[in-house]
């Protein structure tokens, strides 16, 4: 039995999916029971556990082999590093005493130690906890995702602008999350021993520019990139219903990858495109 933590989100549903098509035993661990219908009709199995509730989240993980574990992002209007950390001690304290053979788990890309970086450092500190415990790990370095902008396609599709931080003709790694459900499907089926760090992007590299070029092939019409200023972004977000923290620490993490920190090169490539994402996520919203 794979166990899979954040079976509902991007991520983990490409996961859930993907093995499940491949034949296995899934058991989808949600605190959402209002999706555990469609889940049991796919043939999964649900588990309906809070991450924060580690005894009753340790009871699910004895039920499986192995887990892919997500650290679910908290609500943008607490102090996010504070409710992040948290989870992250909850998941490795759940899987202590759980008898799982092995776990893969979601990282991202620029993972580094600190503070106030979002992401950045809570994630760092999922993978130093997975190393400082007995059960094999697989560590997923995700590129930023294409569902980062997800939350355009109506702004786009009214005005034809597309708002970002990041800088115009930025290129970095992007990545489609059913191509990193893919990935760490095949990571959960490999042999104990097979442990290790993966860096996983899409086929190629894109800046806004490119992503500005996608929706403007989807949907037929002009649209035109909008940057916005650096001293503005901690405003933006709180504008965007961010807490005072959680506006700093993402601002923070924004800046470290609006300043092009550098990316593997042997990363593991996905096949889907930017525009194939792009086109998808155009045609879902009409």
């Amino acid at each position: 039995m794979y166990i899979v933590v954040g079976g509902t989100g991007h991520v983990g549903s490409a996961v859930a999916q993907t093995l499940l098509e491949e034949g296995k035993a899934v058991t989808v661990v949600t605190r959402n029971s209002d999706k555990a219908g469609a889940w049991r009709l796919r043939g999964a199995e649900v588990a309906v556990a809070d991450v924060h509730d580690v005894t009753s989240l340790r009871e699910v993980f004895r039920n499986g082999n192995r887990a892919f574990l997500l650290n679910p992002n908290a609500d943008i209007s607490s102090d996010t590093d504070r409710e992040e950390r948290e989870t992250v001690r909850c998941l490795l304290d759940a899987i202590e005493g759980s008898g799982l053979e092995k776990v893969v788990a979601e990282s991202t890309m620029g993972a580094q130690p600190g503070e106030e970086c979002g992401d950045l450092n809570i994630l760092y500190e999922l993978e130093a906890g997975l190393r400082n415990q007995p059960i094999p790990a697989s560590v997923i370095r995700a590129a930023y995702y294409y569902s980062n902008w997800d939350t355009m396609v109506g702004p786009v599709t009214k005005d034809g602008v597309l708002s970002t931080m990041l800088p115009a003709d930025l290129t970095l790694p992007m990545v489609a999350p059913e191509d990193l459900g893919r990935v760490a499907a095949r990571l959960l089926q490999e042999p104990i021993e097979q442990i290790g760090i993966h860096p996983v992007e899409g086929p190629k590299r894109y800046s806004p520019t490119d992503v500005a070029a996608a929706f403007a092939a989807a949907l037929g019409r002009a649209v035109r990139i909008e940057v916005i200023p650096r001293e503005n972004w901690e405003g933006a977000y709180r504008s965007l219903g961010f807490s005072n923290a959680a506006a700093h620490s993402y601002a923070r993490m924004t800046a470290l990858t609006a300043d092009g920190p550098e990316y593997p090169a042997d990363s593991i490539r996905g096949s889907i495109s930017l525009q194939t994402y792009i086109d998808k996520l155009v045609r879902d919203s009409s």
